[in-house]
């Protein structure tokens, strides 16, 4: 307990006619906070598998935090940026979260990329009773009380997805993706979702990450037959996967191949040649045709290059900055517990659009689209939900 004595209490009246004892309460700053400044913490990966759309997450997340600063802060605070390099690896991840938390004491974290990159953090943002956005699309199946979700749920863009090739492509369905979480569990909703469709599902495979050899399963697809190939691979095994179905025949212009895990900045390290005439579906794309959506990718380019394109990561990325800004102002404190209160419902203006916080599950509200790829690497947007689709992370299969 601290002693206050009486001498540090008194103080004289502006005529000096008497002392009176004034109450004084000492008060540790909040979270993060340091006189007129605030720490955010990014943990991403900028090297590894992943870097390929983690790098580009981080130069946007560092956008954002340069707009509201040159705004005046949030509630007068600069935000101080403290930037971790998760190198791909969970243990990384877990061990850089404790270093943002406990050392640098930050406000919140915005970062991770893969499902298993996020769970191998969250132990360590409950611990501190900290809070998380993590700005990638995901399997789902969570819903973490210190983490709060600013892509798409599994359900808004496979049921999209899946639905929107059936109707325009054909119902034979091939289904490809990394052997981990995001792309089983995707199947697991495409598979139903088609079936209800009338189609049928002709394979189903799955690669380790990493892997760069895909001439067996480019032989079973064209044993298949499919009209569609539904793609979860993941990271730098697009590269070899685009380019191996590319060299097969299989190209943009003789198969429809739509995948939930490629955006424009994944194009840039496949090749543009290899993405002709593939599809995306996603949240944003760099061509929607929207004022604050240009203005957003004009300060892109003029912070890092004219060559530079935008994807949905990044711009989730971009998003989860002023989403943790405006639930501050919202509360009026920077303390998590009071942020995450005051997030329910939140909703903001975007590039994407407009982008809306669930009232009880921590996801977002947000219209989906599917491109297709073009020759200069961008996406032509050929199909758009009417309305915002709502989160479901314990869809009903």
């Amino acid at each position: 307990m601290i002693r206050i004595t009486r001498r540090h209490l008194m103080q004289s009246t502006a005529a000096g006619a008497a002392a009176v004892m004034m109450p004084s309460v000492l008060r540790a700053q909040p979270k993060g906070v340091d006189g007129n400044s605030v720490r955010l913490g990014i943990l991403h990966s900028l090297t590894g598998t992943f870097a390929i759309a983690e790098a580009s997450m981080v130069d946007a997340e560092k956008l954002a935090i340069d707009e509201i600063n040159a705004a005046g802060g949030v509630m007068g605070h600069k935000i101080v940026p403290y930037i971790e390099d998760g190198a791909s690896e969970a243990p990384v991840f877990a061990e850089k979260a404790k270093v943002l938390l406990r050392r640098d004491n930050v406000a919140a974290i915005i970062g991770c990329y893969s499902s298993a990159l996020r769970k191998a953090v969250l132990p360590a943002v409950n611990q501190a009773k900290g809070l998380l956005y993590y700005p990638t699309y995901y399997e789902g199946q969570e819903i973490d009380k210190r983490c709060l979700y600013t892509s798409q749920e599994v359900t808004q863009s496979v049921i999209a997805a899946v639905t929107w090739m059936a109707k325009e492509k054909g119902k034979k369905f091939f289904l490809i993706g990394s052997n981990y979480i995001y792309p089983v569990t995707c199947n697991k909703i495409a598979k139903p979702t088609i079936a209800k469709l009338g189609g049928t599902v002709v394979g189903e495979e799955y690669v380790p990450l990493g892997h760069t050899e895909f001439s067996s399963i480019i032989n079973k697809i064209k044993a298949a037959n499919p009209d569609c190939i539904y793609s979860t691979v993941v990271g730098g095994s697009n590269v070899a996967f685009f380019k191996q179905l590319r060299a097969a025949g299989l190209d943009g212009s003789k198969i429809t191949l739509l995948s939930t895990v490629v955006s424009e900045n994944e194009i840039e390290g496949i090749g543009r040649d290899n993405a002709v005439g593939y599809y995306a579906c996603m949240g944003y794309f760099q061509s929607i045709d929207s004022p604050i959506n240009k203005k957003f990718v004009k300060a892109i380019k003029d912070k890092y290059g004219a060559n530079r394109v935008v994807g949905d990561p990044m711009q989730c990325g971009y998003n989860s900055v002023y989403l943790w800004k405006n639930a501050v102002e919202k509360a009026k404190s920077f303390a998590p517990d009071d942020v995450l209160k005051a997030s329910a419902g939140l909703e903001i203006e975007a590039p994407e659009g407009t982008v809306r916080f669930d009232k009880e599950n921590h996801h977002v509200w947000k219209k989906v689209r599917v491109g297709r790829a073009l020759e200069d690497g961008q996406f032509e947007i050929v199909h758009e939900t009417a309305d915002l689709v709502q989160p479901d992370p314990f869809p009903k299969l």
